[in-house]
Order: structure tokens, then sequence, then C-alpha cells
């Protein structure tokens, strides 16, 4: 049953999450097939199939109206998560109340959660309900290769738009904050003056509240493997299920001598203490696990039928799912669950440790065969691997298990009794920041590894296939050994496929209303434009690459702040051969001009400015735009900054025509792009570098029927996210596009889409 309900649950979410047609019609029929064979025991299958299905589909159609895009709405509702950054505040609010300000304008009452920014708002708590005036757009997020996806966060943390609160009318708080057992909690620690990775760590690891850990503590886990250990997992719950069943028998044993071991309600106290403690901590899908396993586990200990370990599992995976549908997108989930399958796997029908050296065995032995294949589930999920990981949790998971979950939990019981609780609390201290010295130590010695993209999908199967070869039953030694061997070998040899000499990679980045192109070669590497600045402060070039990235030179076309936004991070936080902009413009840096004439090559690859003249001083800065053009054989690049039409007659007999790929000046505004560049260069495919549901209307529509008509092939990145083009060889066409819909690709030729004007 526990697996038939599993599998039910999985294809709730598969229906529910890509609904084909007839689904609701063709579920009502199943369903009357099943009721009426009369059978109970399908009863409940069938409910969490039709409730997960059904459930998926309601959060789908709870999406913000196309027409309220950017309208003023009054939103009611409670404040669940605040979080403070430099110049704003962001807010999760669980909207009880929506309506449009204007007359005529869609429902929005079906909304249900939001998340919003908020400039110079007033005091705001957890808890608190108010009345904003807000405007809103579907969520979206950028869409670039490697890289955080904003978008797939919000779908599931259940976020069905997001937006910004209005300062007129002023937001009105209706209703105080009560605060809840765990907040009061946290308010307690906060008291302590404990240290303050002290009371982060406790907070975290007692309480569930990794909200508390900055951004210094999880670069730190994640550059160490040992993020995991900072979830509430079945360690915590199993230690105050243990201890209250351990207080319960000896309570029984005290109050009936001769019937204590068949009392019953110890093992129900500590079920309760168990299901108390999770939903504390939060009841996060690990939590949630681990509590189903735990109950499942007490239920074997009691004596009564006892269930195997895959039932549990698939049960807690039915729970989960069932209670959380959207968990299925979170990593983490699958991560818990993977760890867990791998340990029963690796110890099913193995003997129980006995004595102090076969515990140690026992340790050693889980964390060597939970190395790989948690590093190819991390590597497949975030891109990353820790190397120092193996090492390093030989140590940490026994300080964390053995010490450091044991004392702050034991400081929370004698918390009635202050001094006891503190000297708990200052042994925890103690021990977690000898643990961070250890980990930063290790990491200093193996620091974190970001791979190639090529590489991490055959890597991680690699390491997948190291574990299976040594928790499969049955192998026998030296076949496990030289399995590993020969997978360590295919591994040293992968190398990422570089690009060939007299090939030019473009990549158009997705940084909203802004731009940001990546021009690369087989040995050089340039960007054109740093991207935006937003209001916040935010630029999105700071997540676009790891640290200590290598550019040979970054080309800001002018000093506008949606081209020259980044320019402070990249200056920061990688290593610039130079910078080069219009003369007369201020970027930040120094910068070499850039001057029409200018010509260069790089592997085969020619480079050259079509604009600004040496004289500027009489042009606007959008006029000043340095014209890049580059060439491949017969192949062209074109990205002509912000220029507006009368620059672009100037430059244009100077450019060769046709052009394989334009990036389209201004973002497809109506100033450029005029019809005698587009009459004379007949790009093949053009790009326009704009943001989802952007205020100004970019690309505009003229524009884009102008492009239509000389049969280009039109890319924005508001609709495709990032977009990748090769130039030499087979190249000219895109390659990639990071965010791929089926309905974009039936359009002209047979690699591009028709886009539309509004």
């Amino acid at each position: 049953m526990a697996v038939l309900l599993a599998l039910a649950v999985l294809g709730g979410l598969g229906l529910g999450s890509r609904p084909p047609p007839g689904l609701l019609e063709g579920l009502g029929l199943f369903a009357l097939l099943v009721l009426a064979r009369r059978q109970p025991a399908g009863w409940l299958p069938l409910a969490a199939l039709v409730g997960v299905t059904v459930g998926l589909l309601l959060v789908r159609g709870a999406g913000l109206p196309e027409g309220l895009i950017r309208e003023d709405l009054a939103v009611e509702g409670r404040l669940v998560a605040i979080a403070e950054e430099e110049r704003l505040t962001r807010l999760t609010l669980e909207v009880t109340a929506c309506r449009p300000l204007a007359e005529g304008r869609p429902d929005c009452d079906r909304l249900r959660r939001v998340r919003l920014s908020a400039f110079e708002a007033p005091p705001m708590q957890p808890g608190e309900r108010w009345a904003l005036t807000v405007r809103l757009r579907p969520p979206a997020g950028f869409a670039n290769p490697h890289t955080f996806d904003y978008e797939a966060w919000l779908w599931r943390e259940g976020i069905q738009a997001t937006g910004y609160v209005r300062r007129e009318p002023p937001s009105r708080r209706l209703a105080e904050s009560t605060p809840g057992l765990r907040a009061r909690a946290l308010s307690h620690l906060e008291g302590r003056m404990l240290p303050p990775r002290a009371e982060r760590w406790l907070a975290a690891l007692t309480l569930g509240a990794g909200d508390r850990l900055t951004a210094e503590d999880w670069a730190l886990l994640n550059a160490s493997g040992t993020t995991h250990l900072m979830v509430i997992s079945g360690l915590h719950v199993g230690l105050v299920a243990g201890f209250a069943l351990l207080l319960g028998r000896g309570a029984a044993r005290l109050a009936t001598p001769g019937r204590w071991r068949l009392a019953v309600w110890p093992w129900w106290l500590a079920g309760a203490a168990a299901a108390g403690y999770a939903t504390l901590s939060g009841l996060e899908p690990p939590a949630l696990r681990a509590l189903v396993m735990a109950l499942v586990g007490l239920w074997v200990a009691s004596g009564r039928h006892a269930p195997g370990p895959w039932q549990g599992w698939w049960l807690a995976l039915a729970v989960v799912l069932a209670i959380d549908p959207l968990s299925a997108w979170r990593p983490g989930l699958w991560l818990s669950f993977l760890a867990v399958a791998l340990l029963i796997l690796a110890w099913q029908g193995r003997p129980r440790p006995r004595g102090v050296r076969g515990w140690l065995w026992a340790l050693v032995r889980t964390q060597l065969l939970l190395a790989p294949v948690m590093a190819a589930a991390v590597l497949l999920a975030f891109a990353r691997l820790a190397p120092a990981a193996p090492l390093v949790n030989l140590v940490a998971v026994p300080v964390v298990s053995s010490l450091l979950v044991p004392l702050g939990l034991l400081g929370w019981l004698l918390a009635p009794l202050p001094p006891l609780s503190a000297l708990c609390w200052w042994l925890f201290d103690r021990l977690a920041e000898v643990l961070a010295r250890w980990l930063e130590a290790a990491v200093a010695w193996v620091p974190l590894w970001l791979p190639e993209p090529a590489l991490v999908t055959p890597l991680a199967l690699c390491l997948g296939l190291v574990a299976l070869l040594w928790v499969l039953p049955g192998l026998v030694g030296p076949l496990r050994a030289a399995g590993s061997l020969a997978l360590a070998a295919v591994a040293l040899t992968l190398a990422p496929s570089g690009i060939p000499h007299g090939q030019l990679e473009v990549r158009v980045l997705d940084v909203g209303q802004g731009q940001l192109v990546e021009l690369r070669t087989a040995g050089y590497r340039v960007l054109y434009d740093a991207g935006p600045r937003f209001a916040s402060g935010f630029a999105p070039v700071s997540v676009l690459w790891p640290p200590g990235q290598h550019f040979d030179e970054v080309i800001v076309s002018h000093d506008d702040i949606d081209h020259a936004g980044g320019v402070a991070v990249l200056a920061e936080r990688h290593r610039v051969g130079r910078f080069l902009a219009p003369p007369g413009e201020e970027i930040g840096v120094p910068f070499s001009p850039c001057r029409r004439g200018d010509s260069w090559e790089h592997d085969g690859v020619r480079f050259r400015f079509l604009w600004p003249p040496a004289e500027t001083s009489a042009l606007s800065s959008n006029d000043r735009s340095c014209v890049l053009e580059a060439s491949v054989g017969e192949q062209r690049l074109l990205i002509t900054g912000d220029v507006g039409r009368q620059v672009e007659r100037a430059f244009l007999l100077e450019a060769e025509a046709p052009v394989t790929l334009l990036v389209a000046g201004h973002h497809g505004s109506q100033t450029s792009s005029g019809p005698q560049l587009v009459q004379w260069l007949t790009p093949r495919q053009v790009v326009y570098g704009a943001g989802r549901h952007n205020a100004f209307g970019h690309p505009h529509d003229e524009v884009v029927r102008r492009f239509r008509a000389a049969g280009s092939c039109q890319w924005s990145t508001a609709l495709d996210g990032a977009l990748t083009f090769r130039l030499g060889g087979e190249a000219g066409r895109a390659v990639e596009s990071t965010r791929r819909q089926p309905w974009r690709w039936g359009g002209v030729g047979a690699d591009c889409h028709a886009l539309e004007s509004p």
C-alpha cells in the first residue's frame, strides 16, 4: 500500500504539472471505475492521485491575470517572512483579499502568496496583517545557463506574483502579530547574549531557522559539503523521540512496576514529542520525512506489525509530497530521500555494529558510501563539488550528531534552569567554534570546485556508478575496486569541449531591461556591456559567474545604468585586462577609448569598431555608444548599443552586409533599427535584450514588423532567456535558448520563431 500510495502521488505530480487535454474528464472516468469495484483499498491511492493533481492545477491557475500587470491593486494579508536588504525590504505576503483599484479590470481574488519589495517600509514583523497598495507581475526570473533559477524557486515556494509596494496610499497595519512558540523560542535565544555564530547555528540546528545563517555561513557549509548538517533531520527527531520514550518508560516502570513493559502510552508520548518538535522546527520536507520514518520506527520497536524500511521510505515520500506537492521541485527533498535510500541499501541485512570499534567502522563505512552518491546529487542539483566533504564529514557528522545537537536540545530542555541551560550552550559555543575552524582549514586546503558546465553530468554519472559498485550486494571486492579505478580514470580524462579556432561564441545574457553580451573565441574572452544595476542595488552580473573569472576586455557601450551598472562588480570580483568606453563617458573605472576604425584579431576572428568618432562632444550619451562588428569568414555580428537612427546611417556604409547576427539597438526601441539599417544589413538573426513585462514596451511593434518584413529570425531575452550563437562553420544559428517553450518553435525557419508585435 505504501508503494502504491507513493506512485499515486508521483502520478498526480506528473499530471498536475503537465496536464494533458481532457485531464479532468479522464480522472473522473478513472475514479468511477475504481469506485465501481467497491474495493476500499484502492480509494486512498485514488484520493491521493486526484488530490495532488487538482491541488497543482489550482496552483497553476492562481496566477496574476495579464490584464493586471502594472496595475494598482489593493491587497490585504499576513506577513510570512521579512528580509532586510541594502535599500529595501523583501516581504512574503499570504494574501487574504485582493482587488484592482481601477474599474473594469479582471479579478485577482485567486492570488494566495506574493513577494514584494518595499522601499522605506515602516517597521514590520512576521505575523502582522497589513493593507498594501501594490503593483504586480507574473513570477519570473533571469534565465541564464548554469545559474540560480529564480523563477523555479518562486514556483516551489508557491509565490504566484512579484512586485513592489506603492507609497501612496500609505500602507496600513490591520493587526499585530501573535508570536508562536517558535518565534518566542527565537526571541528567548536572542536574549541569552550568545556569540553570533553560536546563536545562528543553535537556531538552525535545533529550531530549523536556516534563515538566521549568514551568506558566509552558507558559503562555508557549501564549500565543505556539510550543508546537510544544518537541516532538521532524522537525527534530531530521533533524539527527541528516543528521549521522550526513555522518560515515558521510566515513568511507567515507577507507576506500574509489574506491567511497565506492556504500557502503550510511552510510545504515544514519544510519537507526540517527535511530532511536536518537527512542527516547532517548521515541518519542512526533511523534518516531515524524518517524522514519518520515526513514527514507523516507533511502531516497529513497540512490537507491533513490522513493516520493512522500504515501506517506511515509500510512505514518507507519499506523505511529504501529498502534504506539500511543490516540494517535489526542491533539490533538498530528493537529496534527503536519496541519502536515506542509500543507507537502507547499504545496511539492510547486515548485523548491528558491536562495540566502539564496530560503531567507528560503521561510521567510516557509511560516510565513504554516502560521499560519492551525495557528491553526484549535489553536482546535478547545484553544479558544485566539495572535494573536502568525505574527510570533513568523518569529523563533522559525529561532532554534530553526538555532541552539538544533544547539547543544543538539552539546553532548551533545561531552559527553566538558566545556569544549566547556559552551561550546555556555552559548551555548544566552544564546540561550534572548533568545528567552524576545522571547516575553514579544510576548505582553505581543498576549496570548493565549480566544474565547467559540460563536465557536470559525466562527473556525476561516474560518481554515482562508483557508489553503486560499493553499495549493491553480491559483488566481489576485486570487481568493486577495478570498476572504481576504471571510473576514476574516465573522470580524470574528461575535459570540457573548447571553442575551435576560427569560431566565435556569442551569448546574449538575460539581465532584464539592460544589455550584457559575452563573446568567446578559442583563447579570447570579452564582454560587451556590464548589465544593469537596479534601484535595490542588485546587479545581475554578480550572479552570472563565480568570482575570479578572467575577461580580456570589457567594452562598455556608454555609461547608462542599464549598460554600465555592473562595472563596479566586474572590477571588484573578476580580473579584467582592460575596460573600453566612448570618450567623454564616466564608468567609474579607468578605461581606454573605443574609436571608429580600431580593429584587432584573435583566433581567426576579426573585431573592429564602427563608431564613435574621435570627437564625441556634440553627441548624446546614447549616440556615443561603441558599435562593435565581429567577422568570421562570411558571417558577421553587429552590436550597436543605444545609437539612434541618424548615427546608424553615419556608419552604415562601413558595415559589411549581410549580417548574420544583430543585437538590436536600444533593446528594440523605435529610436533605433531604422529602415535603412534593416534593409541594408538584412540580418538573419536579431536579438532584443529586454526585460520581461518591461514598462517601455520593448521591442517596439514597428521595429518587430520591420525585421519580420526583412525575413529575420527574432529572439528576445524577455521570452527566451539567454541565447547562445556560434559564428563560423555551421554557425550563425541559435544553439541554445535557456527558456525553451514549445509554441515558439513553429515560426519562421527551422530554428527560430515568429516574434509577434503587441
